[in-house]
């Protein structure tokens, strides 16, 4: 059954709850616990036209929100791991109680891949990666256009839902990979510098089945100082 452009919101709505679109406050959003919901750096609209504002108002006050606060339920009866940040358990799975590991899993990485994407955009973002990561990318992949191409072919073969990412391996060298569903890269031991979300809801208001494009366009808000901080970090 293919679905028109109100009833895909209409469906979203349903899934994910019923918090308001008029505006943001993070103590309307997040259920009560140790993990909370950031706020966006920019407007709704600020990203337009490449990402449009219906779709950040989705993807970031319902969806997001869905993972902060099945994440400070999963943790609610574990006062242990409240003390432990999304990064400590997202490391540390295998150590969490076997009744809560896949929630934290799927939420907590949910948590970390949009803090991280909300942060590597911005409305003055796009054009070549500069700084050392810029230098980094050339070096590692030739040039800038074949990082792009590498990266968006990664998007496009990743089959359903899930994000592609580029990050630093365990030797400290740079490369492109993609994970499933909400599993960051950290469960891997690879340190994210930076990652596109590829599920449907991150695009389809606006590209429908088109995610091809949709990463094509991504690149005009990529946040390139950010970019490099989080590079930078990584290496230190």
């Amino acid at each position: 059954m293919s679905l028109n452009r109100r009833q895909f919101i209409d469906l979203l709505g349903a899934t994910l709850g019923t918090a308001t679109l008029a505006g943001f406050n993070p103590a309307a959003f997040a259920a009560t616990g140790p993990y909370s919901l950031i706020p966006l750096p920019y407007s709704y609209d600020a990203l337009e036209p490449y990402i449009d504002k219906e779709t950040m108002q989705f993807h970031h006050d319902k969806h997001h929100v869905a993972y902060v606060n099945n994440l400070n339920l999963a943790v609610a009866k574990y006062p242990e791991l409240q003390k432990k940040t999304v990064v400590e358990l997202i490391k540390n799975l295998d150590s969490l109680p076997a009744d809560i590991r896949t929630t934290i899993r799927n939420n907590g990485g949910g948590d970390l891949n949009h803090t991280m994407f909300w942060q590597i955009m911005s409305p003055d973002g796009g054009g070549e990666a500069t700084g050392e990561i810029g230098a980094a990318i050339i070096a590692k992949f030739g040039s800038f256009e074949e990082f792009k191409n590498a990266f968006n072919q990664a998007g496009t073969k990743l089959f359903g839902s899930g994000w592609t990412w580029l990050v630093l391996n365990k030797s400290g060298q740079l490369e492109i990979t993609s994970t499933a569903n909400q599993d960051s890269p950290l469960m891997m031991g690879l340190q994210p510098i930076m990652g596109n979300d590829v599920w449907e809801h991150a695009y389809y208001l606006k590209y429908r089945n088109q995610r091809a494009e949709y990463l094509k366009q991504w690149w005009n808000v990529v946040n390139w100082e950010e970019v490099n901080r989080r590079y930078l970090q990584a290496k230190a």
